[in-house]
């Protein structure tokens, strides 16, 4: 494209989170695989003094920007080399570095975009790889991942850092138990006979682009805060729901018990959290809010911290039944991800209309387990089938949901596939 051969090639992985959902940014371990769709980047090291992004798909822009000047990140416009130039900001702030290396790279994907699979965060994990390739630096992948889970922040989606961490630090062949402060991912075998199919319901959501997802890390931290005040632990240093079970030293049961004893599950007003957290409306919107949840009036509490302590719970409960790998596991598993997708849908309130329909057909298709993956509002679920069943589940889901639609028919071919647990990011030299 550029005339010029690659130096290297950079990839790094989507991931499907088998159980988890909107629990990361609260300090809960997750548990995601990698896909084996991927972000790839061929890049050539050259003296132009400049950066320059192509992609494959011409719907997304080529971008030129000077290797020498501070990268500004656009948030009201989060396109395509934005994300990218996440990861190239997050290496050059790492290593304090006045002139980067000038690179031409051409994108290509295969992670179908706004999915839920983290086409954006495996973007900004290559774009970090392939920072540190062009210029000679070297970290290890628990560094790559924590600074890549940073710098996505700078397009204003305030994850908690599960993507960049299973896009960094998958195996191939075995599910992640990853866990933060400090970061680590524990191998988790997922049983044999169970086989894991990705179903798109074709509503794109872009996390950048809307405030949905914002508004729920809001609900959680203000959640967090009138935990703490109530139960006399100073509201002022805590922002994690996890910070208020450690601090209490108590079970993730009871937790949940006190969280039914001390917030109601009406909605709060503004005015009502000010009050009880003893704030001024101002402290409350440069402190709690974020950029663009600025215009949010009732927030609710108690549903967004019940789900997250009882997503919690059911993560430890996942991964303990793969460790013992009981007779029943596999059923005990699906059970894990309907309780999910329920919670996720009628707590959390991060499902949409097409995603909940498309779990029905899932399980009415012969899956033991579905549920949606992702942030949400639009994207993929993904469901848990015997292995004996998946050509029938391919075929009914295809009859039921893809085909009767046009648009989604088009799509089925990249929005229905069987995943196995893929590696992580890598770097292919050419020479």
């Amino acid at each position: 494209l550029y005339g010029e051969s690659p130096l290297f090639y950079a990839c790094a992985p989507g991931r499907v989170n088998l159980i988890g959902e909107h629990i990361d940014y609260c300090g809960y371990s997750v548990l995601p695989m990698a896909i084996e769709q991927n972000i790839l980047a061929a890049v050539s090291v050259n003296n132009s003094g400049t950066i320059t992004l192509a992609n494959t798909n011409p719907q997304y822009k080529d971008f030129t920007v000077s290797c020498s000047e501070d990268i500004g990140i656009d948030r009201e416009n989060p396109t395509w080399h934005y994300y990218f130039l996440c990861g190239v900001k997050g290496i050059q702030e790492k290593f304090g570095m006045a002139q980067l290396a000038g690179m031409s790279c051409v994108v290509d994907g295969t992670i179908p975009p706004s999915s839920g699979l983290s086409s954006s965060s495996a973007l900004v994990c290559c774009a970090g790889l392939v920072t540190v390739e062009a210029n000679q630096k070297s970290l290890s992948k628990v560094a790559l991942a924590e600074i890549c889970a940073k710098s996505e922040r700078y397009i204003g989606t305030e994850g908690g850092g599960m993507d960049q961490s299973i896009s960094f630090l998958a195996e191939r062949g075995t599910a992640k138990l990853i866990e933060f402060q400090p970061l680590r991912a524990t191998d988790v075998k997922l049983p044999d006979g169970a086989v894991f199919v990705i179903s798109n319901c074709c509503v794109e959501m872009n996390k950048a682009a809307s405030s949905h997802f914002n508004i729920r890390v809001v609900e959680c931290r203000i959640a967090t805060k009138m935990l703490a005040q109530t139960l006399g632990l100073g509201s002022s240093r805590l922002l994690k729901l996890v910070q208020v079970q450690t601090e209490l030293d108590a079970s993730l049961e009871e937790m949940l018990a006190l969280v039914d004893e001390l917030l109601h599950p009406e909605p709060y007003s503004r005015e009502e959290i000010c009050k009880e957290l003893g704030v001024t409306s101002e402290q409350f919107s440069s402190e709690l809010l974020s950029a663009n949840t600025q215009h949010v009036k009732l927030f609710k509490l108690h549903q967004r911290a019940k789900h997250v302590y009882g997503e919690a719970a059911r993560v430890l409960q996942f991964k303990s039944a793969c460790d013992s790998e009981p007779a029943e596991s596999v059923r005990l598993l699906g059970d894990l991800m309907n309780q999910s997708h329920a919670s996720c849908r009628d707590l959390y309130e991060c499902s949409c209309p097409e995603l909940d329909r498309l779990v029905d057909i899932c399980l009415k298709s012969g899956a033991v387990g579905s549920r949606l993956t992702g942030a949400g509002w639009g994207g993929c679920a993904v469901s848990m089938v015997p292995g004996e069943k998946v050509e029938s589940f391919l075929q009914a889901v295809s009859k039921a949901f893809y085909l009767p639609d046009p648009r989604r028919a088009a799509m089925e071919k990249q929005s229905l596939f069987v995943s196995k647990p893929g590696g992580g990011a890598a770097i292919f030299l050419t020479e």
